[in-house]
Parts: structure tokens; C-alpha cells; sequence
């Protein structure tokens, strides 16, 4: 294969046929891709694999030896030991492209395989995959983080832009903090909505949902739109006494969620302050609120 040329149509192997190596693999054979062979463990992969790939499972080195593009989509920890042991066991790696879809990972964990002929890639949806019906459809216009060598960066984008995807490129050594960015905003949202949640459910709100969505969604616009100057709520506003309240409150019922309110509060003031948004005067009785000043 000529690293250089956009990619024709590729015999495709999914080496972990779960909720996002089912989605990718089923966008690609839209594309006009085939995909020949799956592989897997859990009987949710077995049912991917067959109702969104139409292939049955495999081994994983007769996934390899079948595919000219193999997706590497099982979870982060067990990449490393995939991609040492299609390295060491003698798998057809030679001129195939070999693309993991892990964000905190970059090239440096497909080393082992380049050294034996494969061409890296790493592709990131920057998605969260649910394993149901609807995961297909969010792959359109979404973000992938896309680091790859600059020979083969042509394909990596043209792969991308088949799934219906928009190709960022990220600098290998950018990875892990990438990563943590999108971590934190979506992962972390989830654990404060659902606790949010439960604290108004705890109280008597009958559908918290109701109450949270339009202001979350309009929360969410505006930081989207307007940056840290979309702030709304106490923080900025400089209203020491409800914060303090907010705490005491939460002590009492949730402590853990406390210390949580704590400490993104202050990263909020701290924020708001640079911003010009919030007077150091107000700052500091905020941090006094919340149990201490941070800044030196």
C-alpha cells in the first residue's frame, strides 16, 4: 500500500468488537469498506459482531490476517499488551494499517507493531458509545483526535472523514492531556448531574430531569459560545453567604459531594478572577467560605 494515496477500499478486522469497535467498524462498511473479521470475549461483542458487522468471531490473528486495516478498540490498559502480542507472536503486520481508537494514547504504544511493518495510526471518536441503536448516528460531524506519522496523516483524515467524522490532528506528546480534557468535561458531568440528582430527588423532586435539563442545556450554550464569560451563579456574583451555605448543607447530607463543591467552587473564583469577572475583594471572601485561601 502507497502510505501516500487516500485509502481505496479496505478489508477491515475489528480486534474487539464492542460498543465502539461495532460503531467504527459499521461506519466504515458504509463507507464502501468490508469488513471481514471480529474479534471479542463477551456475548455483547458476539451480537455486535454479527448484527452491526456481519461477521462471526474470530482470533484475533486470523482477524490480522484477513484485514488490511485493523481497529484496535479494546479498552486503554489491555492496548499495550495487544499491540506487544501481535508484535512478538508473529502476526501479518507488514504494510497493514494498524489504528487504535484510545485518547490517552498515541503512537509510542504501536511501536512494537511498527517495528515489524505496520503502519500507525491513532484515531479518537470523541463520542461516548452506549452499545445502543443510536450509537451509529452520533459518528456524523463529531471531533476525532487524530496523531499519526506525517507520511500516513492523508489516511488517517480520509478514514475519519468516510465515518462522518472531522479529523483534529493532536501532537503525539499532547495525548494524555487531550484526553484529560474530555475526560473531565463529560465524564465528570456525569457524575455531577447524577448527583445533583439524587440530591433533589432526596428532598422531595419527583423528576430532577425536568428541573436540571433546560438549565444544564442552557449552562452548556453558553460556555460553549461565550467561554468563562457565560458564568452564572453565586460564585461569580460574589455571594459568600450562599456559598457557605451551599456547603454546610451539603455536609450534612452528602459529605462527599462536599469536598467536590469545595474544590471546583475555588477553581471557579480562580477562574472568574483572572477573567476580570470577579473583584479579589469578593474572592477572598468566597475563599474564606470555603474553608481557606489557595493563592499565594
Amino acid at each position: 500500500m502507497d502510505a501516500g494515496d487516500r485509502p481505496a477500499r479496505l478489508t477491515v478486522g475489528v480486534l474487539g468488537a464492542g460498543k465502539v469497535g461495532s460503531a467504527l467498524g459499521a461506519a466504515l462498511s458504509q463507507a464502501g469498506h468490508r469488513i471481514v473479521a471480529a474479534s471479542g470475549v463477551s456475548e455483547n461483542s458476539r451480537r455486535w459482531a454479527a448484527d452491526r458487522l456481519g461477521v462471526p468471531l474470530a482470533r484475533p490473528d486470523e482477524v490480522v490476517s484477513a484485514a488490511q486495516l485493523i481497529l484496535l478498540t479494546v479498552p486503554d490498559d489491555a492496548l499495550p499488551d495487544l499491540v506487544n502480542g501481535l508484535a512478538t507472536t508473529g502476526a501479518d503486520l507488514k504494510g497493514k494499517l494498524l489504528a487504535h481508537t484510545s485518547g490517552a494514547y498515541g503512537l509510542s504504544v504501536l511501536e512494537p507493531a511498527a517495528e515489524v511493518g505496520a503502519l500507525p495510526l491513532a484515531l479518537h471518536p470523541v463520542m461516548t458509545f452506549t452499545g445502543r441503536d443510536d450509537d451509529l448516528n452520533k459518528l456524523t460531524g463529531i471531533s476525532y483526535g487524530v496523531t499519526a506519522p506525517d507520511v500516513l496523516r492523508p489516511i488517517a483524515e480520509a478514514l475519519v472523514i468516510e465515518m462522518g467524522g472531522e479529523p483534529v490532528w493532536i501532537a503525539d506528546a499532547d495525548r494524555p492531556l487531550y484526553h484529560a480534557a474530555l475526560a473531565g468535561a463529560a465524564n465528570h458531568m456525569v457524575t455531577l448531574i447524577a448527583e445533583s440528582s439524587d440530591l433533589l430527588r432526596g428532598i422531595g423532586v419527583e423528576h430532577p430531569g425536568r428541573m436540571l435539563g433546560p438549565l444544564l442545556g442552557a449552562a452548556l450554550d453558553n460556555v460553549l459560545r461565550l467561554g468563562i464569560a457565560g458564568l452564572t451563579g453565586p460564585v461569580v456574583r460574589g455571594d459568600a453567604g450562599t456559598v457557605r451555605k451551599h456547603v454546610d448543607a451539603l455536609i450534612l447530607a452528602a459529605p462527599e459531594a462536599a469536598d467536590a463543591y469545595i474544590a471546583l467552587a475555588r477553581l471557579t473564583a480562580d477562574r472568574a478572577l483572572a477573567a476580570g469577572l470577579l473583584k479579589p475583594e469578593e474572592a477572598e471572601r468566597l475563599l474564606d467560605a470555603l474553608g481557606g485561601n489557595i493563592w499565594t
